[in-house]
């Protein structure tokens, strides 16, 4: 899999060449800047997706730097990517789990005004777990509604099983 950069980040990256030496950079401060973002959106995105040495030479090869040059930007992602992905891992939202779900089936039958009215309600406690503190949350919504979310969850869950989210899955671990 190969990194496509856009025209800005190859811009970004366009310093470097320029860059080396010992003495004085001589460059604009921008310059610098979106230098070391676009390196570090490089190395972090390259990281991510756990691109091959072969698919980030190849990534590289269309910045047309010198051999020298994408052999040392090579170095620096072999011997940096399993930092930046775990640094990554721990910079990820720790998002709630499910534990449990509790529910109840309120059926208005007839009110003051309306003697012949039926209207039904479902009423949903559900339970998360967070950073080992649980909480609950309380919905409540018609059984059409309801339905609709079902079927919404289903489609969702099939989409999971394709081949094309498996692959970005995958990608994203």
């Amino acid at each position: 899999m190969l990194l496509v950069l856009s025209e800005e980040q190859k811009a970004h990256l366009g310093f470097l060449p320029r860059a080396g030496g010992a003495g004085k950079l001589n460059i604009d401060v921008d310059t610098v800047q979106h230098g070391v973002e676009g390196l570090s959106y490089l190395l972090t995105e390259s990281s991510k997706l756990m691109i091959s040495e072969i698919d980030f030479q190849e990534s590289i090869q269309v910045l047309g730097f010198s051999d020298e040059l994408n052999q040392l930007l090579l170095q620096l992602y072999l011997d940096n990517r399993k930092e930046i992905r775990s640094i990554l891992s721990e910079l990820a939202p720790k998002l709630p789990s499910y534990h449990s779900l509790e529910w109840r089936l309120d059926v208005q039958l007839a009110s003051r005004s309306l003697r012949q009215q039926i209207k039904p309600a479902v009423t949903l406690k559900l339970h998360l777990n967070q950073n080992e503190d649980q909480t609950a949350q309380v919905l409540q919504t018609d059984p059409s509604t309801l339905l609709h979310l079902i079927q919404q969850l289903e489609q969702a869950l099939g989409e999971m099983k394709t081949n094309h989210c498996r692959r970005i899955v995958r990608n994203m671990k």
